[in-house]
């Protein structure tokens, strides 16, 4: 089984931003462990993050049959990015929305998903990931 990992933008700043929201590991941090865990479960991973929805689309229109779902950190596309929304569901493919922080328990712009409507689960990555992203 493969799942491809998509984290959107502002993620490549993790282990600096906003500690408080987000932790002290960096995307490679996490990205290494979330890798370890498939590996334990007889997963295949594939990751990719960009700043750019359009790159992200790009990205998932070029997914290959071998891959079997989706988890998706959209970032701050979360909450205006139909054109991302609509590639996921163009991909025909189990969707699993997870952020760093409790969306719903921020500020209001942030509780809002367009993605969410679409995806198969939800759940915080460090959950999803059996660790934890806190100092």
């Amino acid at each position: 089984m493969k799942i491809v990992i998509l984290n959107g933008p502002n993620l490549n700043m993790l282990g600096r931003r906003e500690q408080s929201y987000y932790g002290v590991k960096t995307l490679d941090d996490i990205e290494e462990l979330v890798a370890e865990k498939a590996r334990e479960l007889e997963v295949e991973t594939e990751f990719y993050q960009s700043n750019h929805e359009g790159a992200l689309v790009d990205y998932l229109q070029s997914l290959t049959p071998d891959v079997e779902g989706i988890v998706v950190n959209a970032g701050a596309i979360t909450h205006y990015g139909i054109s991302l929304r609509d590639a996921l569901i163009d991909s025909r493919l189990p969707i699993v929305e997870v952020h760093l922080s409790n969306i719903h328990a921020r500020e209001e712009f942030r509780r809002h998903s367009v993605i969410c409507r679409h995806r198969a689960g939800t759940d915080c990555r460090s959950r999803l990931a059996g660790l934890s992203l806190r100092p």
